[in-house]
């Protein structure tokens, strides 16, 4: 005796919900990304870490500059060592001076450049790069850092496309950091990123890069959440198919 239409349509709608439910839950496709370690204050000082995963199998991650917005120059940029990795800071001459501590400063940080002694970030893992930035600006919600990815093939990937609000996250977005609400304890925060991160702007950092399985992020919970859709819609997706057969099978019988 055949399978009744319904029934058929049951288990092809479980199968179909499991499909679905697992292209959703199939890992977010990794990004260059920027987070402060506590809060970004506007005004204040903040040691931000960038965070770069190897997105590739057969390739390491050997070089990362980051590009600081020109449009908010920043008077103090210092790099925290990065054990088997060399840093570059380059400066430039402002279009407009800035004034820190009653001082005027006609030159900023433009951008920081990373170079991997050894093997870089290997397949599978990814590195964070610290820098300690202040004072940071008062009249914007944001930073853009734009950076370039290069990988041990020669392959770049420039994530220097700018998130726009109400639009679908682009291909290769530029690293964003939030800026929150400026405190009164401006100097406190001074205190606490450079204590963090102050180290020599050309300095070798020895041993070998720490690298971290991206399984162990601490800020994956958007992947927990997504390992837990896909186990839903797997246990979905059989019940459906198996309610079919099962059907099938008493009216053959």
């Amino acid at each position: 005796m055949q399978v009744s239409r319904t029934t058929t349509r049951i288990a092809a709608a479980g199968a179909v919900a499991a499909t679905a439910v697992l292209a959703l839950s199939a890992p977010a496709f990794a990004h260059v990304t920027v987070q402060p370690e506590g809060a970004a204050a506007k005004g204040g000082y903040a040691v931000v870490d960038f965070k770069v995963p190897n997105e590739r199998d057969n390739a390491s991650t050997t070089k990362l500059e980051v590009n600081l917005p020109a449009d908010h120059p920043i008077a103090s940029v210092m790099p925290q060592p990065v054990p088997g990795w060399t840093v570059k800071v380059t400066k430039s001459k402002l279009d407009k001076p800035l004034t820190m501590h009653g001082e005027k400063i006609d030159e900023a940080v433009t951008k920081v450049t990373w170079t991997a002694d050894g093997k870089g970030i290997q397949p599978g893992y990814f590195q964070k790069f610290p820098l300690s930035l202040g004072a940071l600006p008062e009249d914007t919600d944001q930073l853009v850092f734009k950076a370039l990815q290069t990988y041990s093939n020669k392959e770049v990937v420039r994530w220097i496309e700018v998130p726009q609000k109400g639009e679908d996250e682009p291909e290769n977005p530029a690293p964003t950091l939030e800026l929150t609400a400026a405190t009164d304890d401006h100097h406190g925060t001074q205190a606490a990123a450079t204590g963090t991160a102050g180290a020599a702007s050309d300095d070798k950092g020895d041993g070998k890069t720490e690298q971290t399985a991206a399984a162990s992020d601490k800020s994956g919970g958007s992947d927990t959440t997504a390992r837990v859709l896909g186990v839903v819609g797997i246990v979905v997706g059989a019940a459906g198919v198996g309610y079919g057969v099962l059907a099938g099978r008493r009216r053959t019988a």
